[in-house]
Formats: C-alpha cells, structure tokens, sequence
C-alpha cells in the first residue's frame, strides 16, 4: 500500500537512492584511502599521503553534500506521502455509512488520520534515510573487510549472528507493546473527547474526579507499555556496545598475534576496524530502525483496514432523476449492525406526495430508525424502501441528496459563517435563497440582527449560538433546496411553542409539493398531520389522523392523555 503512495514521487525517490549510492560509496571508500595513507607514512612518501589526502577530503566532502540531498528529498518525499495518504483517508471516511462510522469508532478514526499518519511519515522518512543506505553499506563493508584482512573474516561472521540475535529477542520483545500502545491512545483519545465535549455535564455533576481517575488508567497503561519499551532499548544497547567492543578487541589481539610474520597486516587493521564499526552500526541501525517501523506497520496496518473497508451502501452509477416525494415501506425490518434485537419489526404503510406526516411513539419505538431509512442513511435489513415509486437502492447518491432533506435531532453546525452552513444544503443558493429558508424556519430575525448578518462567525459545533438557535439554522439548511421529501426528527424541540406554531405554518405555506415527515414527541407537534404513524417496540401498531387514532388506538390515546395535562 505504501509503495503505492510512494510511486507518485518515483524522481525524488530515485534521485534520494543515487544520493544514498554516494553517502555509502564516500564511507567505504575512505577505509580504503586510510589504509593507502598510512602505507604511504611507513614508507615516508609525502606526495603519495598529499595526493591520497586531497582524495579523501574530496570524498568527504561528497558524501557530506549527498546527505543532505537525501535528507532534504526524504522530507520531501515522506511529507508529500503522509498527506496523500490522510487525504485518502479522510476522501474513504466521507464514503462511509453510518455502520461504518459506528463499525470503527468516531475517536478511532481520528486516531488513524493523525497519529497513525505521522507514524507513516516516519517510516516513510526512515526508508529513504536509513533502511537503503544500511543493506548496501553492510554487504559493502562485510566484503572489504574480509578482502583487508582475510584472516578474521570469521570474526566478522561471529559479531553479525550476536547482534543479529540481540536485534531479534528485542523486536520479539516490542511488537505485542507496539500493538496495544495504538489501542490505548484510541481509548485515551475517545476519554479526552468525551470530557471536553461533555464539560458542562462533568461539572454539573461533579465528576471531575471521576474522569481524571478513567484518564489516569488508561494512561498508566500507556506508561507502562512506553516503559516496557524503553528498558528494552536500554538493555539492547548497551548489548550492542558490549559485543562490538569485544569483537574489536578480539580483532586487534588477533592481529598482533600474526602481525610478526605478516608486517603488511599492520596497514590494515585501521581499515578493518573502521569496516568493523560500519558494520556494527549498519546492523544496529537496521535493528533499531525496524523496531521503530514495527509501529509504524502496525499504524499501516490500521490505515490499510480503513482505505479496504468497503462502504456498508453502495450506490449506483446512474443518472440523477426527479422524484414526485411519495414514500412506501413495504414489509421493512431492520437490525442494527452488532444487534440482534430488530428495531424496526415488519412495517408497511404509503405516503402520498405533500402529505404532512407525523410519527409518534415511546422512546426506543424507532422513530428516527425509520427516518433514517429514508434518505438511505441506513439499508433495511428486510423489505424494501421506496421514494417516488423507485426502490432506494436502485437511486444514485445525487438523486437522494437533491430530492429528500433530513434535518436531525441534534443540531450540528460546523465552524465558518452563517452561509457557509446553510449553503451546505445548496451550494449554489444566494442571498435570496438563504434568506427565504431562513424566514421559514424563523431564523431570520436573529440571523439579521447580527453585525455581519449571513457573514457571522460560527464557532465549533455552534458554541456562539443557543439549541433554538442552532435548530433553527438547521431547519434552514435542510429546507433551502426545496426537497421533495423533508424529514423532520424532532428537530424543533428546542423551539418555543410560538416558534414551532411559526415553523409549521411557514412549511405548510412555503413548501405545499414537499412531503413532510416529522417525528415528535409531542403529539401537539404532529397534530393537524394528513396522517399519523404510531409506532411501538418496532411495529407500527395505528396510522390516521388525530381523531381516528384518538378513537381506535389505544397507546396513542395513553402518549395523549398523558400529554394533555401538560399542554393546557
């Protein structure tokens, strides 16, 4: 999958192997000079060490200026790849169903775009860094050290195994840490997210200590495996160091023992202990390096679950049609994904084009279940959804999104203006547009008694306005393209009672052809309804109008009764 991203900057990545090319090249070539200059001091040849030193500064400085390339095209290269790659996971997450969303968790994608991103940069940055530049520069320094001194090449054989074996115990060691690590920053994450978005709730019961001890454990948890991790890298360097040390002691004690019958050994050893070192550090950065990517395979890994998770809905590739705003369930049931209980049980009923319909019933009934089958937020299990006599599954994506609105309980505005969040349901609406929608749903007197009127700032998720407010610009949003199906969850139950009578009338009036669902808890809400569903534990047990359900519905004259009271 990596390579895939990669493949978009193949010049800067071939550019970044001839650079590396050079940076090895410079550090198993300067060995070799060393090796000429101290022959040439034994033999006190002055233009040969002159000659040999221009040489080697020269290298030097090659390998110096083709470092930096390589560093500067690595960022290049690991940045522009980090941000493709989150790109296509936000694009993949926009193509999500709900069951989706809810599949993977809301905190755990978050998690996913950035912190398991950066991961990847980093192993992106590490491949063009590090992890090419080690296998050459091993070969290269395993075969001119055995060609220096061919002797101890089985010294060099013993210092790779123990390091090598050093390297796999650590790794063993530090994936399964790696791997739950990720777990723990999804769970710290969704904790944080929680308090912060239910700060009011927190204080308002107190529960501040409650939090910091649910925080405090899963970052104990994370402490400890940080922990677990760094005793390992204490442990294996010191291993790392003890070996080396060793191996050149051994190296050097060897030399001295044939160096009397073989003097030319003696220019050598210089060399093959540089050889040595690049060696050791090849291996000790291969290992170090592939623990760091360990984690970074596991973030891959969980991007990876994201770009192949295909959407629960797919729609088809079809041209976009008018509807006539009828709706048909026939025969629908519906169980949520990881349910086994249906929340919707064999419901059937038909809607005629610009009917008002009002849907009543306890909480838990599945009220807004059913609203949500209608704009395809959601697949029926059994059965079958049909607006304007045509199956939902059988409509591309733009024909739902041009002919049915749904305006949901909660009120979500995003940060921008005014504008920009009506506009959302009509990209193209202008200044007239967004004031007629903003008159039907009341929200024009406010909205124009602000300084910048339709320019005003909204914070995050609405935070400058109150619930009415936000609802009202959500009703806004919702009615301002006109839909032939508008779906109301019980989106006006922050409104006053003289506002919501306001709203009614101005839909009735303003949008006579739309068909209009609305799900209220008040049965005061749905009350001049053409036809009203009451639904209960997942069936639709009445549909009519107030006073036929008055008369023969008995959980609907109970939801009225109790009601009753209240409203006068």
């Amino acid at each position: 999958m990596l390579f895939q991203f990669i493949k978009k900057y193949k010049w800067y990545a071939l550019a970044s192997l001839v650079m590396i090319g050079l940076v090895v090249a410079s550090s198993l070539l300067q060995p070799q000079y060393l090796q000429d200059v101290l022959t040439a001091v034994m033999q006190d040849d002055k233009n040969k060490i002159k000659e040999v030193g221009v040489w080697l500064v020269g290298i030097a400085v090659m390998g110096l200026v083709a470092g930096l390339i390589n560093t500067i095209l690595a960022a290049k290269i690991a940045q522009g790849v980090s941000a493709d790659i989150r790109e296509a996971t936000f694009k993949k997450i926009q193509q999500f169903s709900y069951a989706n969303v809810e599949e993977f968790n809301a905190g755990n994608l978050v998690v996913r775009m950035t912190n398991d991103v950066n991961q990847v940069q980093n192993l992106t940055m590490m491949i063009f860094q590090v992890l090419l530049r080690v296998p050459i520069l091993f070969v290269g320094s395993f075969i001119l050290a055995v060609r220096t001194l061919p002797k101890l090449w089985w010294l060099i054989v013993l210092l790779v195994v123990l390091i090598v074996v050093i390297t796999g115990l650590a790794m063993s060691k530090m994936g399964p840490h790696f791997s739950a690590f990720q777990k723990l920053l999804d769970r710290s994450n969704t904790i944080a997210k929680e308090n912060l978005r239910g700060a009011r709730v927190v204080k308002s019961f107190v529960q501040e200590k409650s939090q910091e001890e649910k925080f405090d454990t899963v970052s104990d948890e994370l402490l400890g495996h940080n922990l677990a991790v760094g005793n390992l890298f204490s442990t294996m360097i010191p291993a790392f160091t003890l070996v080396s040390q060793l191996t050149i002691f051994g190296a050097i004690y060897l030399v001295s023992t044939f160096i009397v019958d073989d003097p030319t050994a003696l220019g050598g050893v210089a060399s093959f202990m540089t050889y040595m070192g690049q060696i050791m550090f090849a291996i000790i950065m291969g290992g170090m390096m592939s623990m760091m990517a360990s984690r970074a395979f596991i973030s891959l890994r969980r991007i990876k679950e994201v770009l192949d998770a295909e959407p629960a809905m797919q729609f088809k590739d079809v041209p976009d049609v008018e509807l006539n705003g009828s709706i048909k369930f026939d025969d629908v049931t519906f169980v949520y994904p990881n349910d086994d209980k249906p929340t919707l049980k064999n419901v059937t009923f038909e809607i005629k084009p610009g009917q008002m319909v009002g849907i009543v019933g306890a909480t838990g009934s599945g009220k807004t279940t059913l609203a949500q089958l209608i704009p395809r937020l959601f697949d029926p299990t059994e059965g079958m959804v049909e607006v304007g006599g045509r199956d939902l599954r059988d409509l591309s994506r733009g024909t739902l999104k041009k002919n049915i609105s749904i305006v949901l309980q909660k009120a979500i505005l995003f940060s921008g203006t005014v504008a920009d969040n009506l506009k959302q349901g009509k990209p193209d609406a202008n200044l007239d547009d967004l004031k007629h929608a903003s008159e039907i749903s009341q929200a024009k007197e406010f909205i124009e008694k602000m300084p910048d009127n339709y320019n005003s700032e909204v914070e995050e998720r609405g935070a400058n306005f109150s619930g009415g407010q936000k609802q009202r610009m959500s009703i806004a949003r919702g009615v301002i393209k006109d839909p032939k199906v508008l779906i109301l969850d019980d989106s006006t139950s922050a409104l006053d009672a003289k506002s919501e009578k306001l709203v009614q009338q101005a839909l009735n009036e303003d949008l006579k052809d739309t068909t209009k669902v609305i799900i209220a808890q008040k049965i005061s809400s749905v009350v001049h309804a053409d036809t009203i569903l009451v639904l209960d534990e997942g069936r639709l047990i009445g549909q009519g109008t107030h006073k036929e359900l008055i008369q023969n519905n008995d959980v609907y004259r109970e939801i009225y009764e109790t009601q009753k009271g209240s409203d006068e």
